[in-house]
């Protein structure tokens, strides 16, 4: 098995696409929309290590989780946020910063021997966590 992709719901699909592809280089694969339930997609790819990204958008949604940082985020079961590995995580972190993300954690050695970690809250608040692996 490989993972195929991450889906995120959104409360504003245009501004959340726009703030994936510029912050995370990740490019529109496919836009569509499931009349039946009223749901519009649009997947986003990066086009050199092939990850995905799927956001997804429907009238009257409301804010699930949106923890503070990832020790709250474990305190609800489900999903609590999305993992990048990253080069450069001071970088990146920087650059995230600077399209609107808000830190929650900066860049500091993880739990894991040999690992640099921070985590960071998309313009929504979902959490994103950048991994620097030796």
């Amino acid at each position: 098995m490989r993972l195929d992709h991450v889906g995120v719901n959104v409360a504003d699909l245009a501004k959340a696409e726009a703030w994936y592809c510029a912050a995370l280089g990740l490019e529109r694969e496919i836009a569509l929309r499931i009349d039946s339930a009223g749901l519009d997609i649009v997947m986003l790819r990066h086009a050199e290590h092939g990850h995905r990204i799927e956001l997804l958008h429907r009238a009257g949604g409301h804010p699930g989780l949106r923890a503070g940082d990832p020790a709250e985020a474990a305190l609800t079961e489900g999903y609590g946020h999305i993992a990048f590995d990253v080069p450069d995580l001071d970088g990146a972190h920087v650059r995230l910063l600077g399209h609107g993300a808000r830190e929650v954690m900066p860049p500091q050695p993880a739990p894991e021997p040999g690992v640099r970690m921070s985590f960071l809250a998309d313009p929504e608040g979902n959490l994103i966590e950048l991994v620097q692996r030796g």
